[in-house]
């Protein structure tokens, strides 16, 4: 078992065990205020990924503002369900009034998330949606899709700017997480790729860096000259980067559009132009709005109820012709948060 590392501004109160969760970590957090204090869980998906860790982060921080004892829990990758089953047996069994999840399968996950609600848990579904979508109380979350048609409409015009003639390939998430699904939909209709025709190549990397590497070096090997580079994420984007790199591709000549804007992939990929255009969402947004909804409701005020989008922009240090961006000032002040 790992225990996830807290944040250095203060200790753990006390560790609890996850049973039966490889690499589950679940940690206590409380602070004194006049409120009566609460039990929220919060459950990522994996840590290596600095957007989750941020948004524990802000959780933790929340959770002290608002006199709220939080349960973090975490698995081993973007896929790992049973992690998160596990997660919401034991927050449920240890007395939580709300679980916020960031879901790893969007269907799988389903039957635990009902048994949790049976018990009387708030939950809302942070980041990625679930299916049906009643099957939580709320869904906290960038509108993936329009982070995708964003990303789409840049490249689109990008490479009409450049006289380019697309050679798309995609590096998607993994079947089954709808917010990959979402982007990649998103793209397609923001490209122009009509539905129904023949699909760009494609991979899926489960958001890995290393994964997207060696499936980029799959698809070149196939198609040498593809030019247009969508990556679910900014991992996925650095992994594509590599791989275009070692494949002795001019960067220049290749248009790479990715979603998250975090700080690292701001300064190190979109300032210096690897990355050409990113769809920023906040993870900072989705941890705080959703700890304070479930406080709130847990003393009585208003339930948290059905989709409350945490925002998106296009952030890109090369601005394509008839596609609204903020430049990449902008985007190092907001990274994670607007």
């Amino acid at each position: 078992m790992t225990i996830l590392h807290r944040s250095p501004r203060r200790l753990p109160r006390r560790l609890v065990a996850l049973a039966g969760a490889a690499l589950l970590g679940l940690t206590l957090t409380a602070c004194g205020d006049d409120a009566e204090e609460v039990t929220v869980g919060l459950i990522t998906k994996q840590e290596e990924n600095a957007f989750w860790v941020t948004m524990r982060e802000v959780a933790e921080d929340t959770a002290e503002e608002e006199n709220v004892e939080l349960l973090t829990a975490t698995g081993t990758s973007d896929t790992d369900v049973q992690s998160q089953v596990a997660a919401l047996e034991s927050m449920t069994g240890a007395g939580a009034v709300g679980i916020l999840i960031a879901p790893t399968d969007s269907t799988e996950l389903v039957p635990a998330i009902e048994r949790a609600r049976e018990a009387g848990v708030i939950v809302i579904a942070v980041d990625t949606p679930v299916e049906p979508e009643s099957a939580v109380d709320a869904l906290f979350a960038t509108d993936n899709f329009r982070a995708g048609e964003l990303i789409g409409r840049y490249a689109s015009a990008e490479a009409a700017e450049r006289g380019f003639e697309p050679r798309v390939a995609l590096l998607d998430l993994a079947p089954g997480i709808r917010s990959g699904e979402l982007r990649r939909e998103g793209f397609l209709q923001g490209f122009g790729i009509a539905p129904g025709g023949p699909p760009p190549a494609s991979v899926d990397t489960e958001g890995d860096r290393d994964l997207a590497r060696a499936g980029m070096e799959r698809l070149l090997a196939a198609d040498p000259g593809i030019n247009v580079v969508y990556t679910v994420n900014e991992p996925a984007a650095f992994g594509a980067i590599e791989a275009l790199e070692a494949a002795g591709r001019d960067l220049d000549d290749v248009i790479v559009v990715s979603v998250d804007g975090g700080c690292e992939a701001i300064k190190n990929g979109v300032r210096p132009g690897t990355i050409d255009a990113t769809a920023q969402q906040y993870p900072q947004n989705m941890a705080r709005e959703g700890v304070e909804a479930v406080a709130r409701a847990a003393r009585g005020g208003e339930a948290p109820a059905e989709y409350l989008d945490t925002g998106v922009q296009l952030i890109t240090g090369d601005p394509a012709p008839g596609v609204e961006s903020r430049d990449v000032a902008y985007g190092v002040r907001n990274c994670w948060g607007d």
